[in-house]
């Protein structure tokens, strides 16, 4: 069946992959098939979707962050005479249960791309007489909304190339989105939060592309305050979460203002376990394997906090040897930490999904990328156990965006996958930029946004004390 998909005109980039991750949470068995509307660019919030059931489209539209409903389409033209005829040929069969004297209804009217008065949306609504509405109007709860929805034509889209002509659209609304979940989750209300917390709509983003729901088991390895556990387990999933700082998963603020207190917040199953672990040397026994469900995370690449591991770096230079603490200055004491890389990290990362994620598993993390003025193709990490199935990229500034990698375990973990993941690794390392080893992402965000750091007035030459932000912060 094809139905009527409409997004929010936001985070473009993200919209297909999530609804594609959804229906085969729901059941759907194969890869569902996209199509646009006649002379729409592909941003369009309008898209065609085949789905095989209407329960699908509903529990997608309920569910998805971007998806702002479903429709069963009656019909579509370029102007309200082709509205009518496409109506009229829609078959009885599917129009007459819907349209019965005991049953109630309510007409709505979107547009994208320009606003309508009251009164053009009345003249608009009166022109569907020809419909056989038997039902009385209900616009508070009826069993039945029908949306009207029309496109601008005008070169001021939206931002979107221009369409040759507009495209009007009536049908039946078979699901919509949860318009209460954001609000109440966002940030500025959240308990405890860390200066790397996840946004809320792009956690349930990321919760949506890992397939969180009930019975599974969500890890992330580089929890901090928990936004991202928060949202998975908002879809009913068990959660657990670890990281190298013990202040933040123990302690927090204080007992009333911490991760726990994240979930306490909102109602929701407090997670299974918070460690503090070091994911370069993980702690996990050696013939422990495949137990997540789902692995998502935002590892720590610099931008707003850099990546930590064990040792401090007078070790990790050799400079000291390893030592053990005593047992007399244990209680409160807070292991040393030196920089760990980003390349590092990612190799860690994809080691740890290889190995503890159960087939068909999925590893949902973001990725940054460096645009230079070549403009040379952007490699992304690659391990033996996992298929890349989405890349969604969030731009942030002329030179900086993430990507948000998705991937899903297709082959079982063993010593010659793991010699294999090895090779992989050090071809990605060699071949790709150079800050990605040195960790020096920051200070290529934040630079100065011209060449010369000297500013030359009439009489005086001076320097700029401060480098000049070049984007959004992330």
């Amino acid at each position: 069946m094809w139905f009527l998909c409409v997004f929010y005109h936001r985070l473009l980039d993200f919209r297909k992959p999530e609804v594609e991750a959804l229906a085969e949470l729901f059941g759907e068995d194969e890869s569902i098939q996209w199509r646009l509307p006649e002379h729409h660019h592909n941003d369009t919030p309008f898209h065609f979707v085949h789905l095989s059931s209407e329960e699908i489209a509903q529990n997608i539209a309920k569910r998805s962050i971007l998806v702002k409903g479903m429709y069963e389409l009656w019909g579509e033209g370029t102007c309200y005479e082709e509205l009518k005829d496409s109506i009229q040929s829609f078959p009885d069969s599917r129009k007459l249960p819907f349209l019965t004297s005991d049953s109630t209804f309510r007409i709505s009217v979107e547009t994208f791309g320009k606003a309508l008065t009251f009164d053009e949306q009345k003249e608009r609504i009166h022109s569907l007489t020809y419909i056989p509405f038997e039902g009385k109007v209900n616009l508070k709860n009826p069993d039945h909304n029908f949306f009207l929805m029309e496109m601008d034509e005008s070169e001021e889209s939206n931002g979107l190339p221009p369409i040759v002509q507009r495209r009007i659209f009536f049908g039946r609304e078979v699901g919509f989105a949860d318009r209460k979940l954001l609000p109440t989750f966002q940030l500025k209300s959240r308990t405890y939060l860390g200066p790397t917390a996840m946004d809320a709509e792009m956690a349930f983003l990321m919760a949506n592309q890992a397939k969180a729901s009930s019975g599974k088991l969500v890890y992330d390895p580089f929890v901090g305050t928990g936004s991202i556990l928060v949202s998975a387990a908002r879809f009913g999933a068990m959660t657990m979460g670890a990281d190298i700082d013990i202040r933040v998963v123990r302690d927090g603020r204080g007992p009333d203002c911490n991760v726990w207190s994240n979930f306490k917040q909102y109602g929701l199953p407090a997670p299974v376990a918070l460690l503090r672990m070091d994911n370069n040397v993980p702690p996990w026994r050696s013939g422990l394997k495949e137990i997540f469900d789902a692995i998502i995370c935002d590892p720590p690449y610099g931008v707003r906090a850099g990546g930590r591991k064990s040792g401090g770096r007078k070790i990790l230079r050799g400079t000291v040897d390893p030592y053990t603490v005593p047992e007399d200055k244990r209680t409160g004491h807070i292991p040393s930490t030196g920089a760990y890389s980003l390349v590092e990290c990612v190799h860690d990362l994809l080691h740890l999904a290889a190995r503890m994620l159960v087939m068909k598993g999925r590893l949902v993390f973001f990725f940054p990328v460096l645009r230079d003025e070549s403009g040379s193709e952007v490699k992304f990490p690659e391990h033996p156990c996992f298929k890349l199935v989405a890349v969604s990229e969030q731009i942030l500034s002329s030179r900086y965006s993430r990507v948000l990698l998705t991937m899903v375990k297709v082959e079982p973990y063993s010593e010659e996958i793991e010699e294999a993941a090895r090779l992989m690794h050090l071809e990605f390392r060699e071949n790709h930029l150079k800050w990605l080893e040195e960790g020096n992402i920051h200070s290529s965000v934040f630079k100065p946004s011209t060449d010369s750091s000297q500013i030359q007035t009439e009489s005086k030459t001076f320097k700029d004390p401060k480098p000049k932000y070049r984007g959004k912060y992330v």
